[in-house]
């Protein structure tokens, strides 16, 4: 048994819970829990939110430990601490408050640094799971979780956060934010070329969840572009692209918004510079690029080294491998270590392999 699900099934124990208690709160059945229990199985996000939640309800010392546990590699004593502060103070923000705190942390995402946005946000993660007692509160709650995915160093940590933001989207019975969460959390790994089958499959989910307008819709679109265009299918990824730019016409948000949570028209012209970049379509490209840098912000310099990587990007897909590489090389150097993300890192390999590879 690993130490991990050790812990789980000692706290369980310990709570005076059954096995079958902790999987009436999940997808996943009694059997499935057990092997986690066991080591045999991975203890996902969105089992430990039903291990938290349980606990929660029986013991807060060991919700807490076992929450530190699962944030991933944060001081735990600063989390144990905020836990505890709240518990002890009766601490408790409403609903608008945690609203407005999410708020922000989706503007402060598009400046500073993940390492940084993290450690607080699992902070107040830790708190916000105790008061999970309404569907709005599930709703503040999907919302976080993702932002705080995007603040991950691994693709597949990632993935482990945007499913457990999916099962507390579902739980807050909103649709909008059913299909933001799926929408952004597709939009966050094709962009990135990683786990496209899961990018593909959160897109779908988005898409047949509502068909209204709406800026969830719009990055599922995309996402969809990009996996398209990942899988050498440039005929798909233009329709798709299509279909988004149709919807986004609607929907987009004022160019002075500054979140996560917003897609203004450099934003979208972010999304499409990789997508044409990816594809090899220089004029498009050139053009999104250029959009891109007119209408951006000038304080979100990271997002400005994006686009210097699209460039790389369609150098080293137009011949000039050698050319391509050292441009990207000079614009992540440019930019501080703490403003970098896994994001940029994943762009920024996927121009090394375009310039090894033989066209």
């Amino acid at each position: 048994m690993n130490d991990f699900g050790a812990q789980l099934r000692q706290a369980r124990i310990e709570a005076g819970l059954t096995l079958a208690s902790i999987a009436a709160r999940t997808c996943y059945s009694a059997s499935h829990l057990s092997n986690v229990e066991a080591g045999c199985r991975t203890a996902t996000p969105d089992i430990m939110l039903a291990y938290t939640r349980a606990l929660g309800e029986a013991d807060v010392r060991r919700r807490d430990l076992l929450t530190a546990a699962a944030v991933g590699p944060i001081a735990a004593n600063e989390l144990i601490r905020n836990g505890f502060t709240a518990a002890l103070t009766g601490r408790r923000h409403g609903v608008d408050r945690w609203h407005d705190r999410v708020d922000q942390y989706g503007r402060d995402y598009m400046e500073i640094g993940a390492d940084s946005l993290q450690t607080r946000l699992a902070g107040d993660l830790v708190v916000m799971q105790q008061h999970l007692d309404s569907p709005a509160m599930w709703a503040v709650a999907a919302r976080a979780l993702t932002t705080y995915g995007k603040t991950t160093r691994h693709p597949a940590e990632a993935i482990g956060w945007y499913n457990t933001a999916r099962v507390a989207a579902d739980r807050s019975e909103d649709l909008a934010v059913r299909v933001w969460v799926r929408g952004r959390a597709a939009i966050a790994l094709a962009y990135e070329g990683a786990a496209l089958p899961t990018a593909q499959r959160y897109a779908d989910e988005a898409v047949a969840l509502s068909d209204r307008p709406s800026l969830g819709r719009v990055q599922a679109l995309m996402a969809r572009a990009h996996v398209a265009a990942g899988r050498g299918d440039t005929a798909a990824a233009i329709a798709a692209d299509e279909d988004a730019r149709r919807v986004f016409d609607h929907v987009a948000s004022s160019d002075g918004e500054i979140s996560d949570a917003a897609v203004p028209a450099w934003r979208m012209a972010t999304f499409r510079s990789m997508l044409f970049a990816r594809l090899g379509l220089v004029r498009p490209g050139e053009q999104a690029q250029t959009d891109a840098d007119r209408m951006r912000p000038a304080s979100l310099t990271r997002f400005a080294t994006h686009i210097d990587l699209h460039r790389a990007l369609m150098t080293a897909k137009a011949g000039d491998r050698p050319g391509g590489l050292a441009y990207a090389r000079r614009a992540w150097a440019a930019l501080p270590a703490d403003r970098r993300s896994q994001t940029l890192g994943l762009v920024l390999r996927e121009v090394e392999e375009a310039a090894r590879r033989e066209w």
